[in-house]
């Protein structure tokens, strides 16, 4: 069995199926193997079957050998979130209260994943109903820190070479800060690009499904196989398809005109992490430019914190009513307090929600995307804590499309994200434009 196989990214993987290099049974293997031998110890899978996921290659083969069209994403193996709906597998929300939980219908991202032509490989940890409190799942690149969270188990898995796509949530920084922590690549598209139905519902104001990949244009693969209107999800919108991968490997036509934002959150950044975007800013010379956010923008973080908030109080209390023992003290809090906050408090959030959007767009007047922190710094040691959103949350305020690079190094070693930000509905160019900012620092050594 060749053992280079679990490192390709899944657009060479697909390719070389294609090409007959190996077929979707050895790819499967392959990374089975990897999961034998990573598991034990990064805890990345909540729910986990070899045999089906063989079933799944081995009918992957058989359509392709009679000459049929296959999908994009054909014989490709995913990880996916454990509060996405799957009825081939348990959804247990990261919480004993849904133990056993087996829905009859797939989650609508689950279904396209499967029209593409993608192996399910299992689903991925999260934290308790996807919000805070960590499940176990160990950083890849160090046993004793936190991979992130609540995304955990999809960053861990694609992380540890277990499986080359991974399928995310956010709400405030639950695919962008993991991604940063484990070392690969984050994507959070423009919120209401993929349907949420049939995913667990946090803040649907704020609440986008992301994806894990090795690179920018897998990351454009998947979301391409994922994205467009449903009718079940008020915030999606009939649009044409949105051709990531097909943009996202081109070149930009002109150097991008890049920004970098420190946002009011640049007192948390640690020192390694502000020494490397001098480093970076000063390696792209002219093409980049500090740009600092009006004083407005700082109410941010209250309009994300409220927004937030009610959503859990709202859309937890079942699970309070159901089993409030079995949540951790901080859900429980959290629940009760969301209760308690004002509709003029929550209608003023979302105003505020609104009027930001509008004023970050003035930005994007002049610049191609927004470069900043994907977090603090590395991932912190410990499992207790899942890191600090605080590089996050204006971006999943605003509802714009954000990635993660990991160009940067913390202290330890330990992978620190480049955080790459653009216009909503600008998810194309995003990619193509981290794609080309991976490649000109790659070429400046």
């Amino acid at each position: 069995m060749r053992n280079d196989l679990p490192d390709l990214t899944a657009l060479d993987a697909r390719d070389r199926m294609v090409r007959g290099e190996f077929t979707a049974l050895d790819y499967c293997e392959a990374l089975l193997k990897r999961i034998a031998e990573r598991e034990p110890e990064v805890g990345a899978f909540a729910h986990f079957d070899a045999d089906f996921a063989r079933t799944q290659a081995k009918a992957c083969d058989a359509h392709r050998a009679t000459g049929r069209a296959t999908g994009p994403l054909h014989g490709l193996p995913v990880g996916v979130k454990d509060i996405v709906d799957t009825r081939d597998f348990p959804t247990e929300n990261g919480t004993p209260i849904d133990a056993g939980r087996r829905p009859v219908e797939d989650a609508v991202v689950v279904q396209r994943l499967k029209a593409a032509g993608a192996v399910i490989m299992g689903k991925t940890v999260t934290t308790e109903l996807g919000a805070r409190t960590p499940r176990g799942t160990r950083n890849p690149r160090h046993r004793e820190h936190t991979p992130g969270g609540s995304s955990s188990g999809s960053a861990a898995a694609v992380g540890a070479g277990m499986v080359p796509l991974g399928i995310g949530t956010q709400t405030n920084g639950s695919v962008i800060r993991p991604a940063s922590f484990c070392g690969i690549v984050g994507f959070k598209p423009s919120f209401g690009l993929i349907p949420r139905t049939g995913v667990l519902p946090q803040a649907p104001p704020l609440d986008t499904l992301g994806v894990f990949a090795r690179s920018a244009a897998d990351a454009g693969l998947l979301v391409d196989a994922l994205a467009g209107h449903e009718p079940r999800d008020r915030d999606t919108r009939p649009a044409p398809p949105p051709r990531l991968l097909q943009t996202a490997l081109t070149d930009p036509p002109v150097t991008p005109a890049l920004a970098f934002v420190k946002t009011f959150a640049w007192e948390h950044a640690e020192a390694e992490t502000r020494e490397g975007f001098a480093e970076l800013v000063a390696a792209l010379g002219e093409t980049c430019h500090e740009v600092a956010l009006p004083d407005t923008f700082l109410e941010g973080d209250r309009a994300l914190v409220t927004i937030t908030n009610v959503g859990l109080g709202r859309n937890y209390k079942p699970w309070y009513d159901r089993g409030k023992d079995q949540l951790s003290d901080f859900m429980r809090t959290m629940i009760e307090e969301g209760e308690t906050i004002p509709a003029v408090d929550y209608l003023e959030a979302l105003d505020w929600q609104t009027a930001l959007r509008v004023g970050i767009n003035q930005l994007f007047e002049r610049y191609d995307a927004i470069i900043t922190p994907a977090a603090p710094g590395e991932a912190p040691q410990g499992l207790d804590s899942t890191g600090n959103s605080a590089f996050n949350n204006l971006w999943s305020l605003l509802g714009v499309p954000a990635l993660t690079l990991p160009l940067l190094e913390g202290p330890k070693g330990l992978p620190v994200g480049v955080q790459v930000v653009g216009r909503h509905g600008d998810d194309a160019r995003l990619l193509r434009t981290a794609r080309w900012l991976q490649s000109t620092l790659a070429d400046n050594g």
